[in-house]
C-alpha cells in the first residue's frame, strides 16, 4: 500500500435521498448513527451544503462533471451521461472502482471507472425496468423475486403506507446491506498497488422505505419530530407545486402513493422506516471503514460522505423530492481523514457550499489539475482553514418538466444565507406564466410563508432574480469552451 507521502486513497460514499437531519451528532437525537457520528466528531462537516438539482441523475451528473445541469445537458433521469472527472483520476494513476449506485445512463457506462459493480434504484419502473444489476443477479441466484411495485400493489394497505414497508426476504439481500457487503468484499479481496478511488453508492434511504424488521424494531415507538403542514403553507404554494401534490397522489412513484392529508401516525410511520434505513446504512459504513483499516487503506485516505438530495417525507405536504425546500436541497457533507490532516476534529463549517464542489476537492487532494471550465470550486482551502476562504455568496439549483415534475416547464432556485427564491416558468395552471417561492430564511427558517407576491419583499425578490439572470449568463459563457468539442 502507498506510504503517507503517496496520494491519498479517496473513499466517496453517497447515499440516495438523505435529508440533512438524519445524523445524531449534527443535533438530531431521534436517529441512531454511531459511525457517521464518529466521522462528524473526527472530521469536518459542511452544514450548509446544497444540491444543484432536486433529483438523482441531474444532481449526480452535476457532481461528477463540475457543471450545472443546464451546461452539461443532463437535466433529468435517463438523459445520456457517460463522462466524468473520474477519468482524470484514472489518468493520474488512481484505480477507480464503483460499488453500488451511480445512476449514469446507460447504467453500465464506465464513466472513467476501471471496475463497476452496479446497483441501481430499488424500484425501477420507468427507465431500466428490465435491467439486471448485481443485486438482481444475487436475488435471482437465491431464487428470490425482488420486493417491488408490482408486488407491493397487491397489499390491501398499499395506498395507505406512504411507501413504508419492511424488507421481508433474507436480511443480507436488502439493497443497502447488499451494497455495503459488496463494497467490503471488494476491499478484502482486491488489493491494488496504486492509490484507490472507491465510490460506494447506497440505494437507500430512497423509497420504498424498506428496513428489515430487525432494524425497524428500535424505532417502533420512537418519537420523531414532524414539521406541521399548515393551511397557509399549502394555499400559498405555486400552482405548479399544488398540481404536483395531486399528481403524486395519483401516481405511485417508487412505490409511494402520496396522501394529500395523511394522519400524524402515517407520517411518523413513514419517517420511522426512513430513519431505520439510515441506521442500517450507518452500520454498513462502520463495517466498510473497518475493512478499509484492516487492509491498510485507511491510514492514508480521505473519506467523503454525502447524498444526492433529500426528501420532503410529507413536510410541506409533498412526497419525495422535485421541490426546492430545504428538506430536499440541503444534504449532509462530511470529510474525514486520519491523524488530524484537516485540523482538530469536530469542526463545522456553516458557509454556503454546493454539492458539486466535492469534485474539484477530490481532484485537488489527488494532485490533479482542476479543469478551468468547472463551475464547481474546491473546498480544500476550507478544509485547511484558509482564512481567505468564505464559501459561496449563493447556491443554485434547477429542474425541468419530467415524469414527476409534470406541472411546469422549469424551476430554478437561488439561495443566499438569508433568502431563497424559486422561479417556476411555464406553469400549466397559469397558461405558461411564471410563479414562484420567496422565503426570508432568517425569520422563517421553516419556509412557511411564501412572500413571492409580498410588496414588502419586492426589493429582495428583484435582487435575487437579477442574481439568477447573471448566473445563467456567466455559466453559459464559462462552459462554452468545454462544450465546443462536443458540437
Amino acid at each position: 500500500m502507498p506510504d503517507s507521502t503517496s496520494p491519498p486513497n479517496l473513499i466517496f460514499i453517497i447515499t440516495d435521498q438523505q435529508r440533512f437531519d438524519t445524523i445524531n451528532a449534527l443535533g438530531f437525537p431521534h436517529v441512531d448513527t454511531p459511525h457517521l457520528d464518529r466521522l462528524v466528531r473526527e472530521g469536518v462537516t459542511f452544514t450548509n451544503c446544497h444540491v444543484t438539482a432536486p433529483s438523482c441523475a441531474p444532481s449526480r451528473a452535476s457532481l461528477f462533471t463540475g457543471q450545472y445541469p443546464h451546461t452539461n445537458g443532463i437535466l433529468k433521469n435517463a438523459d445520456r451521461w457517460t463522462r466524468s472527472w473520474i477519468e482524470d483520476l484514472a489518468g493520474a494513476g488512481y484505480h477507480c472502482v464503483n460499488a453500488g449506485k451511480m445512476h449514469t445512463f446507460p447504467f453500465t457506462t464506465d464513466c472513467g471507472f476501471h471496475e463497476r459493480y452496479v446497483v441501481e434504484n430499488k424500484d425501477r419502473f420507468l427507465e431500466g425496468r428490465y435491467f439486471f444489476d448485481e443485486w438482481d443477479k444475487a436475488l435471482a441466484a437465491r431464487g428470490m423475486v425482488k420486493q417491488q411495485r408490482e408486488l407491493y400493489r397487491q397489499r390491501a394497505d398499499y395506498r395507505e403506507k406512504l411507501g413504508a414497508f419492511t424488507w421481508d426476504l433474507d436480511a443480507d439481500m436488502q439493497s443497502d446491506h447488499f451494497t455495503g457487503n459488496l463494497a467490503q468484499w471488494w476491499v478484502k479481496t482486491h488489493p491494488v498497488e496504486s492509490p484507490l478511488f472507491l465510490q460506494i453508492g447506497f440505494p437507500g434511504p430512497h423509497p420504498p422505505y424498506d428496513p428489515t424488521p430487525e432494524a425497524l424494531a428500535p424505532y417502533a415507538d420512537r418519537e420523531v419530530p414532524l414539521q406541521p403542514v399548515t393551511a397557509e403553507d399549502l394555499s400559498n404554494q405555486p400552482k405548479a407545486y399544488q398540481g404536483m401534490r395531486v399528481h403524486n397522489h395519483e401516481v405511485d412513484h417508487d412505490s409511494v402513493v402520496h396522501l394529500l392529508d395523511p394522519t400524524e401516525e402515517q407520517r411518523k410511520d413513514q419517517r420511522r422506516h426512513y430513519l431505520a434505513n439510515m441506521t442500517m446504512i450507518d452500520t454498513k459504513v462502520g463495517e466498510i471503514l473497518e475493512s478499509l483499516e484492516a487492509q491498510g487503506y485507511l491510514e492514508n485516505s480521505v473519506v467523503v460522505f454525502t447524498s444526492d438530495h433529500g426528501d420532503c417525507l410529507t413536510d410541506h405536504g409533498h412526497s419525495q423530492k422535485w421541490t426546492m425546500y430545504e428538506q430536499v436541497t440541503r444534504v449532509p457533507l462530511i470529510v474525514w481523514a486520519p491523524d488530524g490532516r484537516f485540523g482538530d476534529g469536530g469542526r463545522k463549517i456553516d458557509d454556503l457550499v454546493s454539492l458539486f464542489d466535492v469534485g474539484p476537492t477530490l481532484l485537488e487532494l489527488a494532485g490533479c489539475e482542476v479543469p478551468g471550465h468547472f463551475a464547481a470550486k474546491s473546498l480544500v482551502p476550507a478544509l485547511e482553514s484558509d482564512p481567505e476562504w468564505s464559501g459561496r455568496d449563493c447556491v443554485f439549483a434547477e429542474h425541468p418538466r419530467d415524469g414527476n415534475f409534470t406541472t411546469a416547464d422549469y424551476q430554478t432556485m437561488v439561495r443566499t444565507r438569508d433568502w431563497k427564491l424559486v422561479r417556476i416558468d411555464g406553469s400549466d395552471a397559469l397558461d405558461g406564466e411564471s410563479e414562484g417561492l420567496l422565503f426570508d430564511l432568517v425569520n422563517d427558517p421553516g419556509e412557511q410563508r411564501n412572500r413571492w407576491d409580498d410588496p414588502e419583499a419586492a426589493t429582495e425578490k428583484a435582487a435575487l432574480l437579477e442574481r439568477m439572470l447573471g448566473w445563467r449568463l456567466e455559466t453559459g459563457r464559462e462552459s462554452a469552451a468545454w462544450s465546443a468539442p462536443f458540437r
